[in-house]
């Protein structure tokens, strides 16, 4: 931790123990708020395999080598 995070984090913890424990109740509320908020959209999402089998549809020559004039833009409109 730097000690910019430390003297944040004691200036906060100072603050809280002066609020009425309501208070500190909506701090605490908000403060998981956030971390379930952060947390959760940096999180990614675990890949299914399989999820769309069947779906798809690749011609057989997919992997053949493309012919000299796609190359060369000959028949291009």
């Amino acid at each position: 931790m730097t000690s910019q995070v430390v003297e944040t984090t004691s200036e906060l913890i100072a603050k809280l123990q002066n609020l009425p424990p309501e208070q500190q109740q909506q701090v605490l509320d908000f403060v998981e708020f956030l971390a379930q908020k952060y947390v959760t959209s940096q999180a990614p999402k675990k890949r299914v395999m399989g999820l769309h089998k069947g779906q798809i549809w690749m011609s057989e020559d997919f992997n053949d080598p493309l012919p000299d004039e796609f190359w060369m833009g000959e028949g291009v409109v």
